[in-house]
């Protein structure tokens, strides 16, 4: 069956680097028109320019710019939505800021939910669409020092399944793709934070820390997240919804 999207308007979240960079010029090989959005403006104008797309730069961590009226500019007339703007931060939770808790609940759990409730009336009117939410082998599985991370994409899975059950009569399947460790300016950060607060050097992090439960010994390429999206976002997956697929090198089989 075609992988084909022509026709069909795409909006990325995060979608100047990493995983959502990849996944905006694999949505655009496939024929999406994407919309980049993402608070770096020159990443983001970069990325539109290099795929033919458009830039909506923006703090989805200001209430304004989630608002129902700013939302009602951008977010009507998407097919595909893909939810994978994020942040990480890695401490013990009894030393854990309750402002970054929440900072980053509100990024990746009410924004993706803001997102959504915006997309779907047009979906329905059309009878057509894909919700892709980009979660994580964490939100299957949990480590220590990421009680906000791992909460945050923990009930991004339930809203995930939630949407599937209430859309999928109308068109509109809700998926979620789980990878683990992705080779990305996020993953990168973290590798020296790990490092501090194990006491070990920054060269073991991966293989003591980050790969320790993987049977592939490596990190994911953002390219191969991307062709998961673009395969949940194209007329072949039409029966698969409320799922989560992992993309963890065997993480997760443990």
């Amino acid at each position: 069956m075609s992988h084909s999207l022509e026709g069909k308007r795409a909006l990325v979240t995060g979608g100047a680097s990493g995983i959502g960079a990849a996944a905006a010029h694999a949505l655009a090989a496939s024929g999406a028109q994407v919309i980049i959005a993402d608070l770096d403006r020159a990443a983001a104008e970069r990325v539109a320019r290099e795929i033919g797309g458009s830039a909506w730069v923006v703090n989805l961590s200001d209430s304004t710019s989630v608002s129902d009226e700013s939302l009602a500019a951008i977010v009507p007339g998407v097919d595909i939505l893909v939810n994978n703007a994020g942040v990480q931060k890695v401490a013990p939770i009894e030393e854990f800021d309750p402002d970054d808790f929440r900072a980053i609940l509100k990024l990746m759990l009410e924004v993706p939910f803001l997102l959504i409730r915006a997309a779907l009336p047009t979906m329905y009117e059309r009878g057509w669409g894909r919700i892709i939410n980009v979660s994580s082998v964490h939100g299957l599985r949990a480590s220590a020092y990421k009680s906000a991370y791992v909460s945050a994409k923990h009930g991004l899975e339930g809203l995930s399944k939630v949407t599937a059950i209430e859309a999928g009569g109308r068109g509109v399947t809700s998926n979620c793709v789980n990878p683990g460790y992705v080779r990305t300016p996020l993953v990168e950060k973290q590798i020296g934070d790990q490092a501090a607060l194990h006491g070990i050097a920054e060269s073991d992090v991966l293989s003591q820390i980050m790969l320790t439960e993987s049977a592939i010994k490596r990190l994911v390429e953002p390219a191969e997240v991307a062709d998961l999206i673009v395969w949940l976002a194209s007329p072949a997956a039409a029966m698969v919804t409320g799922a989560s697929y992992t993309i963890d090198g065997g993480w997760s089989a443990r």
